[in-house]
């Protein structure tokens, strides 16, 4: 009586599809990605991603926004950084080639920044740039 015992792995990749090559166009620290899996659980969104976008206003003509997002919208790139997905919507890609999230803890509160490469100039608030 043949008692030979069969195992077949498979390896199948569910990666998301390729991405340009080079790094990618936003990331994430550490810190900045443990925050928002830390905020995305708590309001019970797991699957949720962070919405990074540009828009007129603040003190130098733009200004960062991020906010929770269930979804990708028309025309958004998905990326992925520490993983924490991000979604961002074909205008603002332009203004954040390179952009980083990070978090900062301070003692007059925590708060998201983004450092951006792009910005020519920014003000005291860091949250509003010229390109």
């Amino acid at each position: 009586m043949n008692t030979e015992t069969h195992t077949h792995t498979h390896t199948h990749s569910h990666e998301a599809p390729a991405m340009a090559p080079g790094s990618p166009i936003i990331t994430v620290t550490e810190s900045a990605a443990g925050k928002i899996r830390e905020l995305l659980s708590e309001e019970g969104k797991a699957e949720s991603g962070l919405r990074v976008f540009v828009q007129g206003g603040g003190c130098s003509g733009f200004q960062y926004g991020l906010m929770i997002e269930e979804g990708s919208g028309v025309g958004d790139q998905l990326f992925e950084s520490n993983g924490v997905k991000l979604f961002v919507d074909p205008v603002s890609i332009s203004y954040l080639k390179g952009a980083e999230v990070d978090f900062v803890d301070t003692i007059t509160g925590g708060g998201f920044t983004i450092k951006n490469p792009n910005a020519t100039s920014t003000c005291g608030c860091g949250s509003s740039f010229t390109a």
